[in-house]
């Protein structure tokens, strides 16, 4: 197992979500969080919406880091937790309770119980935007948040990434360091495994659990669960 993170960064990751939360840089994505938790669908109507920028989720000692994309609309911008309540959480939170890391095979609920163990779920975007689609915008004006979870996470050994978007979205920040020269020497290819100079984990590429992927059978379930089967091994 790996050793317990200080209290200090447990603390700062916990006041840095409540800066998640609390945000309101993008007015675009604000209103269009706060617009679909007044309409609902139809299958949530007794369901209080979260309808704001949604905080990452996981062990702050995690050894994981798991990069996704955005909220879903009426998935993690209703229930207020990432990959909360839609089917890409339902492909995602099985791999991971088939790999050891969740305490359970489903997430329907903030309240649901569930726990992970030696992860971290995060995402470039904290609000759920448009057709999915964040702006360049969008996708800078959440970096900073990225950025310090990078600084708090003192004992992460390999990152998954879930699509070209969300590598290319940790990639800005490595360049962003000066860690890295080019994005482009980067490519992105489902479970293609990027290494690095030494002192930066290794990056482990997925394609995401969308319903577009999963349901034309871009991605299965076995694929996934044989990324986390790879990310078990690393550790």
């Amino acid at each position: 197992m790996p050793p317990s993170n200080s209290p200090p960064n447990r603390k700062r990751l916990a006041a840095l979500q409540r800066k998640v939360t609390a945000c309101e840089r993008c007015p675009r994505l604000i209103e269009h969080c706060r617009e679909v938790a007044a309409k609902k669908r139809r299958a949530y109507l007794d369901w209080d919406y979260w309808g704001r920028p949604v905080p990452s989720f996981g062990d702050p000692a995690a050894r994981l880091l798991i990069v996704g994309l955005a909220p879903g609309a009426h998935g993690a911008n209703r229930t207020g937790r990432m990959f909360t309540g839609d089917s890409s959480g339902d492909f995602l939170y099985r791999a991971l309770y088939e790999n050891g890391f969740a305490s359970q095979p489903e997430s329907v609920s903030i309240d649901d119980g569930l726990t992970l163990n030696d992860v971290y779920i995060t995402a470039p975007v904290r609000c759920a935007p448009p057709q999915n689609r964040p702006s360049p915008e969008e996708f800078y004006n959440c970096r900073w948040f990225l950025e310090k979870e990078l600084v708090y996470l003192t004992h992460l050994t390999v990152v998954v990434v879930l699509g070209r978007l969300a590598l290319d979205s940790y990639l800005r920040v490595l360049k962003q360091r000066g860690a890295i020269d080019r994005i482009s020497a980067y490519p992105f290819a489902h479970n293609r495994l990027i290494s690095f100079t030494e002192g930066l984990p290794p990056v482990l590429c997925s394609y995401h659990p969308s319903r577009q992927n999963t349901q034309t059978g871009r991605l299965t379930k076995a694929m996934l669960r044989g990324i986390f089967r790879r990310a078990r091994a690393l550790l």
